[in-house]
């Protein structure tokens, strides 16, 4: 599985290897192939199987396939070739700001110092402990290089250790397929125990009797988490009990454990409806029992701390959700009462326990907010930051004894620091604060906040940063991003690889479009199912502001969006194609109706919710309405980069190279169009910390040279 694909392969098409303007393109064959709806899709043929990639010798139709796919990173290397000092000197740049030899702010946990820390030159993190104070010895846990060794492809996950300190259970993935294997190390020894579990999710939970491990398991073929499973350590994992099996197609499931560590959490999730299940963990062979039992349109968290639980809530029109709590002895919603009420204008969004207060993730008019709340007599306050835009949440904490909370903070302008806070004096202390080599200084920066109108008169917040001295004449180049779906919020973090646009005259921009939660859950409500089309004009119309108001103009302004906010730069460039000098589309979701009609792919059953069930014609009707790949239009389309991985388990390959194949036919212009396949990658790229930086490189020298900018 970790082998390099490489074969001699039948080419579908001609490559002409010429330089500069004579370099052509790849042609992908067409075979006609009708799809549900008395659709036709050309391209239907460049889909292959998970049995096809793995197999030891191509059909050929693989063979017809990989050929095209290395056809396609050919010619992107070829028009790209004039661009390769430019790659070089921004890789560089993105690597040279990262800090070699770093290490994460230390936790401790039941008589252990845990932290994470890099080594120079190396590609993936070393997992530490100390024990009993910071200055101990230290002991590695695990050293991730070790295991990546050879390998084209590294993830690990999922670290557990029992309540004894002795076992680590951790979970690897050497294909980029989220298909993770469990692995279990005698810490005291340093050798592996000879069990191992495969095809899981990489989520798992000792119980405290450290010998049973609690975990999730994926269908084999549409990767969804659909059983818990717990394996007695010295056993056979095929000898594992089942603890609970997920029916519902429409639900995931996940563990976790309260913040009392008397209970674990079996989690089944949907996008409108949640059911817990708890266990004690004391008593590992127990049944499950029901929480409070599934409804529909009714979503809620729990955990549990001095013999109450605590839940997050949308019950009762509570859109923005509210924390209830109940006895551990009464659990049913009937036995809920309020303790932080729902409030119209404040998004609850997570909440962590302690014994004398609770803390708050919330949003607020678009921000991020931490709110502490004492439980003695429901007094609040809110933790100040201090700037016009920027990024907080919780971080990890522990114990709930402690008067400090542990958050995290930054801004377009502030790398990530992480705080300590103390609620009775209301004190903060910086731990530790990123250090951006390379001579960044965050003074030289500046960022604000500007809020775009709408066509439906809706205000939608922007977030920018540019280099002081930057002068608003619409002659700077400006990159915008967004996202823009499930609900999730695209704060206004540190990102430090946009320094390269920066200091070459760039201003960066957010679009925080409906779809997101920035504004609330209303925000997300009316950007998904029947209104998904607010995410696309959002984003039109914050460009068309920023033109107004001349922090660009059209032949200067790039978009950028991955995943489904790739799907938001397929929709937008078929719309109005006019607006924009290039766009980066980044492992996009753009085959929509084709992919949701399809319950033998991952993560399509799941998310009918989110984007509407096109076995109904009400839903069918509009997604196709601006599915980019069915919308492609025979008109003049901006510069494109479009990026892949051959292993992606949520954006399958085949939809944006076909959607690319489609555009090459139908485009009526002689932009730039070029398509990079990772062939040993997922949908999140490259896993070293370093090589992940070449495809950024690749994006940021595309849009650079379009906008002129050589060096």
């Amino acid at each position: 599985m970790n082998r390099k694909i490489s074969f001699l392969f039948f080419l579908p098409i001609l490559i002409f290897a010429c330089t500069g303007n004579d370099v052509k393109p790849p042609v992908a064959e067409k075979i006609p192939f009708e799809v549900t709806g008395g659709r036709i899709d050309n391209y239907y043929w460049i889909r292959l199987s998970d049995a096809q990639k793995t197999a030891a010798e191509p059909d050929e139709q693989t063979s017809k396939v990989i050929g095209y796919l290395n056809a396609e990173n050919d010619y992107t290397k070829a028009v790209m070739k004039h661009t390769e000092p430019l790659q070089k000197k921004i890789f560089d740049e993105l690597v040279g700001r990262i800090k070699q030899n770093d290490a994460s702010v230390p936790y401790f946990d039941n008589g252990y110092f845990y932290y994470t820390r890099y080594a120079e030159g190396k590609e993936y993190p070393v997992y530490c402990r100390k024990k009993g104070s910071p200055d101990a010895p230290e002991e590695v846990m695990l050293d991730v290089n070790r295991l990546a060794e050879g390998k084209s492809y590294c993830s690990v996950t999922g670290l557990a250790v029992t309540p004894d300190n002795k076992i680590l259970a951790y979970a690897a993935d050497f294909v980029s397929r989220r298909r993770y294997t469990i692995y279990f190390l005698d810490l005291q020894s340093g050798t592996l125990l000879p069990d191992i579990i495969e095809n899981t999710t990489g989520n798992a939970v000792w119980a405290n009797d450290n010998r049973t491990l609690f975990y999730t398991m994926r269908d084999p073929q549409t990767l969804r988490a659909e059983r818990v499973k717990k394996h007695r350590l010295a056993t056979l994992a095929s000898q594992d009990s089942e603890v609970y099996y997920e029916k519902d197609e429409t639900f995931s499931v996940n563990i976790g454990r309260t913040k009392s560590r008397k209970y674990i959490l079996i989690n089944s999730d949907q996008t409108l409806s949640t059911e817990v299940r708890f266990i004690d963990a004391s008593r590992p062979d127990s049944e499950p029992k029901v929480f409070e039992p599934r409804a529909r349109n009714h979503e809620y968290s729990i955990d549990h701390l001095n013999g109450t639980f605590f839940i997050r809530t949308n019950a009762d029109n509570a859109e923005n959700f509210k924390l209830m709590k109940t006895s551990e002895k009464q659990t049913g919603k009937e036995n809920w009462t309020d303790f932080i009420p729902h409030r119209d204008d404040v998004l609850l969004e997570d909440f962590e326990l302690f014994n004398d207060f609770v803390a708050l993730d919330e949003r607020y008019n678009g921000l991020g907010r931490i709110n502490i709340v004492r439980m003695s007599d429901l007094s609040s306050h809110s933790i100040d930051f201090g700037e016009e835009t920027y990024t907080c949440g919780l971080s990890i904490n522990i114990d709930p004894s402690s008067e400090i909370v542990r958050y995290n903070y930054s801004s377009l302008t502030t790398p990530n620091s992480v705080f300590d806070y103390n609620v009775n004096t209301r004190e903060k202390k910086l731990l530790k604060q990123d250090e951006i080599q390379g001579g960044f200084s965050s003074s030289a920066y500046e960022s604000k906040r500007l809020w775009a109108r709408a066509g439906d008169s809706t205000m939608v917040p922007i977030s920018l940063v540019y280099r002081k001295g930057f002068v608003r004449n619409g002659r700077a180049p400006l990159l915008l991003y967004a996202y823009g779906s499930y609900g999730s919020s695209t704060d206004p973090s540190f990102r430090s690889n946009i320094v390269s646009l920066l200091d070459r005259g760039f201003v960066y921009a957010i679009a925080h479009v409906r779809g997101g939660s920035e504004m609330g859950r209303q925000w997300y409500e009316n950007g998904k199912l029947l209104k998904k089309k607010n995410t696309f004009t959002d984003f039109i119309d914050c460009a068309l502001f920023l033109i107004n108001e001349k922090y660009t103009s059209p032949d200067r302004l790039f978009a950028q969006g991955g995943s489904a906010g790739g799907l938001l730069m397929g929709a937008i460039v078929n719309m109005r194609p006019d607006l924009f000098k290039g766009v980066i589309a980044a492992v996009p979701f753009v085959d929509v109706v084709t992919t949701m009609l399809d319950t033998s792919i991952p993560l399509t059953t799941f998310e009918w919710d989110e984007w509407g069930d096109p076995r109904q014609k009400e839903y069918y009707d509009y997604m196709l309405s601006y599915s980019p790949y069915d919308q492609v239009k025979r008109q003049k389309y901006p510069n494109m980069i479009v990026t892949t991985g051959f292993w992606d388990s949520q954006v399958q390959y085949w939809e944006p190279v076909k959607w690319v194949a489609k555009l090459r036919d139908m485009k009526k212009d002689n932009n730039l169009l070029v398509l990079d396949i990772n062939m040993s990658a997922g949908h999140g790229g490259a896993s070293g910390r370093f090589e992940r930086n070449r495809v950024t490189a690749l994006q940021y020298a595309f849009i650079l040279d379009l906008a002129g900018i050589k060096e």
